[in-house]
């Protein structure tokens, strides 16, 4: 099991669900992941596209959560699923649940399985999961987590 001991505790627990439930064991892969949240949310689950903290049901324009499910159906997705299985969709858990079961993650997830490949496969990837307009510090906070990995 990868790890990363200088992570915060949301880090790790995003990257051991990753681990165990998705079956992602790439340390890039992982890393890619991981910077792709740290630039849309900073992993914060409850902010709102802007910044602003707020419950899931508060969020009422712009993306929300870990990812910033900004689509009328990823958000309302987000909300069914929890609802559906008893999560609460403006916590890191109820988020990270979602997120690993997401239609969209799953149409990714072989790529993301795929071993040994170097950051711009799983970035490439992590573009067609996410479909971000502004693509930022994903990069550099991907090496970032690489750098952290063990």
């Amino acid at each position: 099991m990868i790890e990363c001991p200088t992570c915060t505790p949301a880090q790790q627990y995003v990257l051991e669900q990753l681990q165990v439930k998705a079956d992602i064991t790439d340390p890039v892969a992982l890393a890619v992941i991981l910077g792709n949240i740290q630039q849309e949310s900073n992993f914060r689950p409850n902010v709102c596209e802007g910044g602003k903290i707020v419950p899931y049901d508060h969020c009422l324009r712009g993306g929300y959560g870990l990812i910033q499910w900004t689509s009328p159906r990823r958000y309302h997705g987000l909300g069914r699923f929890c609802k559906r299985y008893g999560c609460d969709p403006s916590s890191l858990v109820g988020q990270t649940r979602y997120m690993i079961n997401e239609l969209r993650f799953r149409a990714e997830l072989a790529e993301f399985q795929t071993l040994y490949q170097q950051l711009p496969y799983y970035m490439n990837s992590a573009y067609y999961w996410l479909g971000w307009g502004i693509k930022g510090n994903r990069v550099s906070y991907s090496y970032s987590f690489l750098d952290k990995l063990k």
